[in-house]
């Protein structure tokens, strides 16, 4: 499949927000269901995460986003690719943006329950670093706290 990787911008905000509640309801029974209603989801796409942090897309040839990868200053806030179009290289793609973008490192949250997420970061040289018990997330449910050091930290 062909895709590129652009900034997201306002415009882009009510499909990046479907993209994530797609993939995000596919994932029930691997990770909680979201807490927020759809609208609810739209409207932080919309008021938050396109004003306040970085929303990056991976896009089809139609231009529609296949993968979205939202920077919150060092934090992977999202990343999450269409459910039908996992293992096309899309999240890969999107974890180099977000090196790129941050090379001075990285760090994000992945649920415990989420083993393919968890093998996925590890092959992207994030290393697990703690691990809670839920009770700071809105899910409540256990979670581990994934880092990427940048390329010139020590190993």
């Amino acid at each position: 499949m062909s895709f590129k990787v652009r900034r997201g911008t306002a415009a882009d905000a009510r499909a990046a927000a479907d993209l994530w509640l797609r993939a995000r309801k596919s994932a029930v029974g691997t990770i909680p269901a979201p807490v927020h209603d759809d609208d609810d989801v739209r409207r932080w796409f919309a008021s938050h995460v396109v004003a306040g942090t970085a929303l990056w897309l991976a896009i089809d040839d139609a231009d529609t986003p296949v993968g979205i990868l939202v920077l919150d200053g060092e934090w992977v806030d999202q990343l999450y690719v269409e459910p039908t179009m996992t293992g096309q290289g899309i999240g890969a793609q999107l974890v180099r943006v977000a090196k790129r973008e941050r090379p001075a490192g990285l760090r994000l949250w992945t649920f415990a329950s989420n083993t393919r997420a968890q093998r996925f970061y590890e092959r992207h040289d994030f290393v697990a670093t703690s691990r809670t018990d839920g009770r700071d997330n809105e899910e409540g449910a256990p979670d581990i706290l994934y880092v990427w050091p940048g390329p010139g930290a020590r190993r």
